[in-house]
This record gives structure tokens, C-alpha cells and sequence, in this order.
């Protein structure tokens, strides 16, 4: 009878033992494993997931991931990384050379680099662009090395180069040593013409400048006036586009913004609707600094896709609120620009939005709207087509495929060896966000490229043959003749009808 108690009792002790040893074991591992990660912290508050290094085969393929180390340098600046990048075996794509084709607009860079394509661009060409440059950028061997030349508006000089280290961090080991001069204003400075054309890089352009164009800080962020990074602020937008049909909006123009910068955009606030005149606009003034007062309680841009169409009118000089605008369904009223940014070049009238004179304006905002609540399922359709080029030509894979093909173009052009210029400063992701805080900290944090793609940047078409692209600028022409043409029928007649 002993016998047969004790083995039940001896099985029974030599599981509980083999359950405390395994329980045991697995404490010591998991304790390891967040002392391991303890130190690669990311931005103080972010909601980020925090992978060791170790983990990096087990990622998902489309992305590899690697964290910040804020844990070098102090809480007012974090050191870079002696090794910031991951081995360099992860750097070669698994799903091999296969790559979608990039959006039309990538081939107007080649018109903008075109005034060095038979010289090339000598360091006399770049130090050309000094007088005008806000600062100095250099990459040698995915290190990023900054000089700053004078203070720019804002931040827009930190969020800009946040998005090339973004870049860095997304296509690893693939974007070359180069040197470039960037203005962040915006206006363009550079005049066709001129001998050893300064090389200079900035967010827009004109027909008779010569600029390097690229995407502009907001696609980061724009934390001074509360506006979220693109990728984030584009999916709020589109969330509220959904809230009303396109024939559930008020059938009228909206705008919003700050009128003192242009006197176009003092012209537009003459056509709001008044007791004696109703120009079919509702027309309304913001004041940033009260708004910020108020904790932009106003500023919403996910809700202000309440109307049928949404007025495009121009800044200081070129706006970044274009984006904005055209990302509502709405159909976009677009007050003819004298600027033109990266992707902009590539809209058509009547296609992606309709034209509005710039020196007749309240009445070209009238036809237009009378022309859209007229031929409903037309204007709908311009406003869909605006949004879908924007939604999707203008989503952050693009941006970044942008960047990365415009900035090997740029150094293939280039006839020196660059080096790291005395006095600059290495930047990278950590010296920027570690010690970031606030709202600038959350567009940061929104905005980082986590890691690097397992896939090619897509694939650029060739340059525009002189008839193809005369063929372009011929078909923009004939819209732009064409809502001339109905503007005037509909001046002539006093009404609006159907054809």
C-alpha cells in the first residue's frame, strides 16, 4: 500500500519542480530581454513599438525595423549613433528589382535639373546658391552633415532635413554622397539666364526661375500651427469627406485662411456674400495668433470639407495649403497660380480641379459654382479626380520615391567628390527627436520612418520628348480656353444652362 501511495507522490514532485524551472527560465529571459531594450528607448511618449535589434529577421518583410537610441547625449542633445544603420545584409530587396511605376509628376524633375544637364554642377554652381541658402546639407555615407547659414521662418529647415533622414532611414546604403544648398522661403530666387546657374534647392518654382523643387517641411508636420505630419492629417481628411455626399454639401465656395499675406487674397474676401451681392463664396478670415491662443479649436482640417467646392488661392507666394484643399472631394477652385510646387505641374483643369481668374475673380467663383450646381455629376467628378491625385499620387511612399529619385539625378550630376564642409554639424533622427517635446515632439514621432523597405523606390519614365511635352502644355492650354470661352457665353446670357 506504501509502494503505491509514494510513486503518485514522486511523479507528482518531479512535475512541480520541472513547472517552477520553467517558469524560472522564462522570467530570466524576459527580464533580459527588456534590460536589453531598456536602453534603445524611443521619443519620450511615443506609442511606437520598440523592437530590439535581434528581432530585426523576424520583422515583417515589407519592413525592417530599427529603433532610436536616445540614451546617448544629454536631454538637450542626443550624440548620433556610431553604427546607425542595421548590417548591411538586410539592404538588398527580397522581393528582387520589382517596383510600380512612379506618378507622372516625378518627370518634371528633369525639366528642373535641366539647366545643368549638359555642364553638370561644379562646386562653384553650389556655393553659388549660398547667398540665398537657409543651409548647407551633406551626405557621406548615409551620414547626414548640416551647416546653417541664417534663421528660417518657423522650423521648416529642422522639418526638412527630418524628412531626407527619413529617407536615410527607408532606403539605407542607396541614396549617394552628395552636397546641396536649400531656401526654405517662399518665393523662388534663382532667374533663368545666369551664368554658372546657382544650384538650389526649395519647395516651388516659376516659369521664369531655375529651382531643384522639393517636398516642403508640412509633409512632416507643421507644429507652430497644430497641423499633424501628411501621412496622418491625409487619412483624417479623407475620414471627413465621408461625413457628407457630395450633393449633401452646401453648394457654395469655402475659404478659409490668413488674408493679409496677398492682395489676391484680400481681393477674395470682397466676394463673400453680402445683403447687396451673393458671389456664390463663403469667404472666411483666420487669425493664427488667436487660434493658437484658443488651442486651434478652429483649425480642424478634417472638418472643413463641409462645402462643393474649396478655393485655392496663393500666399506669400506659393501655399502649402493646396494639398489641404484638394484633398476634400470637393471640387477645387483653383485662382490662377503664378507658383507651382513638385507634384503641382502634373493637375489639369477640368480634370483635377477648375480655373478661376486672378483679376475677375468674384464673378469667375460665381460661374464656377453656378456652372457646377448646374452639371452636378461633372463637378463631382472633378472633385473625386482632385482628391484621388492627391490621396494617392501624393501619399508619403511617393514623397520619399520623390526625394530619393531627385536626389540621385542631383548627384549624378555633380563633378567633385563632396565632403563634409568645416564647422557642420552631423545630424541625424536621434539629435532631433530625442529631445524634442510637445506637439513638435508628436509630429516627429507620427512621422518617422521606423525602417527601411524591403522593395525599390518605383520606377521613373523617361524625360518628355519636345512633342509629347508641347502635346501637354497644349491640352492644359485648350481647358484653360475652354472655361474662358463658357465663362464669357455665361456673361453674355446672364444665366446658366444646361448644354
Amino acid at each position: 500500500m506504501e509502494a503505491t501511495i509514494r510513486r503518485p507522490l514522486a511523479k507528482t514532485s518531479l512535475t512541480v519542480i520541472f513547472l517552477l524551472l520553467l517558469a524560472l527560465g522564462l522570467f530570466i529571459v524576459t527580464r533580459d530581454y527588456i534590460d536589453s531594450n531598456s536602453a534603445n528607448m524611443m521619443i519620450a511618449g511615443n506609442s511606437r513599438q520598440i523592437m530590439n535589434p535581434q528581432s530585426i529577421e523576424s520583422a515583417p518583410k515589407t519592413l525592417k525595423y530599427y529603433p532610436l537610441n536616445c540614451s546617448l547625449g544629454n536631454l538637450s542633445r542626443s550624440t548620433c549613433p556610431a553604427n546607425y544603420y542595421p548590417s548591411t545584409k538586410f539592404l538588398q530587396p527580397e522581393n528582387g528589382n520589382k517596383s510600380s511605376s512612379c506618378p507622372d509628376y516625378f518627370r518634371w524633375m528633369y525639366e528642373d535639373l535641366s539647366a545643368w544637364r549638359e555642364t553638370g554642377i561644379t562646386k562653384e554652381m553650389v556655393m553659388n546658391g549660398r547667398p540665398m541658402a537657409h543651409f548647407r546639407l551633406v551626405i557621406l555615407r548615409g551620414r547626414v552633415y548640416v551647416e546653417k547659414y541664417r534663421e528660417v521662418f518657423q522650423s521648416r529647415d529642422i522639418f526638412t532635413i527630418w524628412g531626407i533622414l527619413q529617407l536615410l532611414r527607408r532606403y539605407p546604403g542607396k541614396v549617394p554622397d552628395l552636397e546641396l544648398m536649400f531656401d526654405c522661403s517662399d518665393r523662388p530666387s534663382i532667374r533663368k539666364g545666369l551664368n554658372n546657374n546657382p544650384a538650389l534647392f526649395r519647395y516651388c518654382g516659376d516659369s521664369s526661375s531655375v529651382e531643384i523643387l522639393f517636398p516642403d517641411w508640412s509633409f512632416w508636420g507643421w507644429p507652430e500651427i497644430n497641423i499633424e505630419p501628411w501621412e496622418v492629417l491625409s487619412k483624417g481628411i479623407a475620414e471627413g469627406t465621408k461625413r457628407r455626399s457630395w450633393m449633401q454639401k452646401e453648394p457654395y465656395a469655402y475659404w478659409k485662411g490668413n488674408p493679409t499675406v496677398n492682395p489676391r487674397r484680400k481681393d477674395l474676401l470682397r466676394c463673400n456674400v453680402s445683403p447687396k451681392q451673393d458671389w456664390n463664396a463663403r469667404v472666411y478670415a483666420h487669425d493664427w495668433k488667436r487660434e493658437e491662443r484658443q488651442g486651434f479649436k478652429n483649425s480642424d482640417l478634417s472638418t472643413q470639407c463641409t462645402h462643393r467646392y474649396k478655393v485655392y488661392v496663393e500666399g506669400v507666394g506659393w501655399s502649402v495649403s493646396e494639398k489641404y484643399i484638394m484633398a476634400c472631394d470637393s471640387m477645387t477652385l483653383l485662382v490662377n497660380p503664378h507658383y507651382y510646387e513638385f507634384f503641382s505641374r502634373s493637375l489639369m483643369p477640368l480634370q483635377h480641379y477648375w480655373p478661376i481668374k486672378d483679376y475677375d475673380m468674384c464673378p469667375s467663383i460665381k460661374f464656377a459654382v453656378d456652372w457646377g450646381n448646374t452639371h452636378q455629376q461633372e463637378a463631382e467628378a472633378i472633385g473625386k479626380a482632385g482628391s484621388s491625385f492627391i490621396q494617392q499620387d501624393l501619399k508619403m511612399d511617393n514623397v520619399y520615391d520623390y526625394m530619393f529619385h531627385v536626389l540621385n539625378l542631383y548627384a549624378k550630376l555633380l563633378k567633385y567628390k563632396p565632403t563634409a564642409p568645416e564647422g557642420a554639424v552631423e545630424i541625424c533622427s536621434e539629435s532631433i527627436a530625442c529631445p524634442a517635446e510637445g506637439f513638435k515632439k508628436k509630429c516627429l514621432s507620427e512621422s518617422m520612418v521606423e525602417g527601411f523597405v524591403d522593395s525599390n523606390p518605383c520606377t521613373m519614365a523617361p524625360p518628355y520628348d519636345p512633342v509629347s511635352f508641347q502635346s501637354l502644355l497644349r491640352k492644359k492650354d485648350e481647358s484653360m480656353k475652354k472655361v474662358e470661352a463658357l465663362e464669357k457665353e455665361y456673361g453674355e446670357r446672364g444665366h446658366m444652362g444646361k448644354n
